[in-house]
């Protein structure tokens, strides 16, 4: 793409506003020339994403990210999705071309670049999965293609918990659980990996945390919480003291902004710039 031609990108959903993504990906824009380019929010509210999706037609934008609440939604107005999101259900990278719309689910890339530069394999791993909500399709998926042995979920809810696990049977060894009660206490005991899906801990609400006992995860189990604000939530910071290894939710944030970014432009971003401008943003050196 020539740095003098004029293009749009956004993020639709409701609420936007406290979206990183714009200011990750002008600074990128920026880094690389394209003087152009232009990432804005765009707040829309259920029952007028028909409309927001011809208008990206209309005003030829290149490219859209997709939040919450029209993940799943907009699929039904897209011309064609990729095999990860179809898996997965839900959207949150559309591209342009012409005025075909493609959707993406750039999640699961993100979620499995953070694991490789945290240099953990989940390959034939028991991963624990706490959440049974939208953000645990993705890494599940994630999960199941990178072959992991064993998959458990955790959720409040039983049922929906076992709901998910019987949506990937047909791509791994899923099984779903009260994270309340003594089955799920007794298979934490041999997780490799404990992932954290809910909004538990999410500013403002960062004294919250699943209610897991850590104590019965296995010396060197890796914790990872996709929460990235804060970035040391309550669940990291208990992990830390009780010795495990941590992840948190920075990673994935910038990895999926990175292959958006890539699918957006065709070019790699300035990765330093993008993570600078996060974690400024964050109120971090």
């Amino acid at each position: 793409m020539s740095s003098l031609e004029i293009k749009n990108f956004g993020i639709i959903g409701w609420p936007v506003g406290h979206s990183l993504s714009p200011h990750m990906h002008n600074a990128a824009f920026k880094s690389a020339g394209f003087i152009n380019y232009n990432y804005t929010l765009f707040p829309v509210r259920a029952g007028k994403l028909f409309f927001a999706v011809e208008g990206i037609k209309g005003l030829d934008f290149r490219g859209v990210n997709v939040t919450i609440p029209h993940k799943s939604t907009i699929i039904k107005y897209l011309d064609a999705v990729d095999s990860d999101a179809m898996v997965i259900g839900a959207v949150n990278t559309v591209v342009n071309d012409g005025g075909i719309l493609t959707g993406y689910n750039t999640d699961v890339a993100g979620f499995l670049a953070a694991l490789k530069e945290a240099d953990f394999l989940p390959e034939d791993c028991h991963a624990v999965v706490l959440g049974a909500g939208g953000a645990a399709r993705a890494i599940l998926w994630g999960l199941c293609k990178r072959r992991a042995e064993y998959i458990t979920i955790g959720a409040r809810n039983q049922q929906k918990a076992e709901a998910l696990a019987k949506d990937f049977l047909n791509y791994g060894n899923v099984e779903g659980f009260d994270w309340l009660s003594d089955d799920f206490n007794d298979i934490i005991k041999t997780a490799d990996i404990l992932i954290n899906t809910t909004p538990l801990g999410m500013f403002p609400n960062v004294d919250d945390m699943p209610p897991i006992n850590l104590k019965l995860l296995p010396e060197g189990a890796l914790i990872y919480d996709i929460v990235y604000n804060p970035v040391e939530t309550k669940l990291l910071k208990t992990a830390k003291e009780l010795g495990f290894l941590t992840l948190s939710g920075l990673s994935m944030l910038l990895l999926q902004g990175k292959e958006s970014y890539r699918l957006f432009t065709g070019e790699e971003p300035n990765m330093r710039v993008m993570t600078k401008t996060v974690r400024k943003l964050l109120g971090l050196k």
